[in-house]
């Protein structure tokens, strides 16, 4: 087994969104990923517009964090420019969530094939996430078109399939096969807990532990599928992405009921702790 463990922090899960207070200066947040001891930062393009993402170039050459970038295309050739955005922030790959939507798989598999053309004329690789409201929307859709495209790679974000599916727990095994087909095909992995009846949940509240161990479990062999095929040197990316609200659950105080700076850092600390055990 080979690679390395890279852990990125997300700008978009830098902001607060608090009501009546101003956002943190974009540079202070990269410092502040910086300092933390995250690897890389990603920019999310469903949080921003790609002009205003355009300006954030410096600040990877500044902070010498490592640039990932997800793609939210509503066209084929939407994807081209985030591409080339790509390449200035040194973004190893593109995490794709297709905002083009068939409803049948059918009419999916050509969307993705375009979106794969696209890539590789760009010479820039991608991985579709899963995730909700994109063309990975669902679990069963998602495992027919990835056995449809043998070439479609997955960037993994469970917590959106748990809270579709929700499943109790234990999982099924048929469910929990299901699962594991998806990490299999995954590149890369997200780091969100959910239950199953909210997309992001406090990882340091005691009352969700079976759900963070679930996702332990998912990650672990998540990471043990990317280490038995890592070319000597390769990175595996670690994405933390707990989200602002409304991802982030507030109380009647419109405050933010946990602090996700904390939650991103054990998370980090766990997943770490995996990666060590299965080296």
């Amino acid at each position: 087994m080979s690679g390395r463990l890279r852990v990125y922090q997300s700008l978009w899960a830098t902001e607060l969104r608090r009501p009546g207070h101003p956002e943190a200066p974009v540079e202070q947040r990269f410092d502040a990923a910086r300092d933390y001891g995250y690897d890389g930062m990603a920019i999310d393009l469903g949080a921003m517009d790609l002009e205003t993402a355009r300006g954030l170039v410096p600040n990877y050459a500044r902070t010498g964090l490592g640039g990932l970038l997800t793609a939210f295309p509503r066209s084929i050739e939407e994807l081209r420019p985030a591409l080339h955005l790509a390449k200035d922030i040194g973004s190893p790959f593109v995490v794709v969530v297709g905002q083009v939507m068939p409803v049948q798989v059918s009419g999916m598999i050509p969307v993705v094939r375009e979106w794969l053309r696209v890539a590789s004329e760009e010479q820039v690789p991608i991985q579709f996430e899963t995730h909700r409201a994109s063309i990975t929307n669902d679990l069963f859709s998602t495992l027919q078109l990835i056995d449809a495209v043998p070439e479609m790679r997955l960037a993994a974000d469970l917590s959106h399939y748990v809270v579709d599916r929700e499943p109790m727990l234990p999982l099924e095994a048929e469910l929990r096969a299901q699962f594991s087909r998806i990490l299999a095909r995954s590149d890369s992995f997200q780091g969100r807990v959910a239950t199953r009846c909210q997309v992001q949940v406090s990882t340091r509240f005691a009352q969700h532990r079976p759900w963070l161990d679930l996702f332990l479990d998912f990650w672990r062999e998540g990471f043990r599928h990317w280490k038995t095929r890592a070319a000597p040197g390769s990175d595996c990316i670690f994405l933390c992405e707990l989200g602002p609200r409304p991802y982030a659950i507030t109380g009647a105080d419109d405050e933010e009921l946990s602090d996700r700076t904390l939650d991103a850092l054990m998370l980090r600390s766990e997943v770490e702790a995996i990666w060590r055990d299965i080296t």
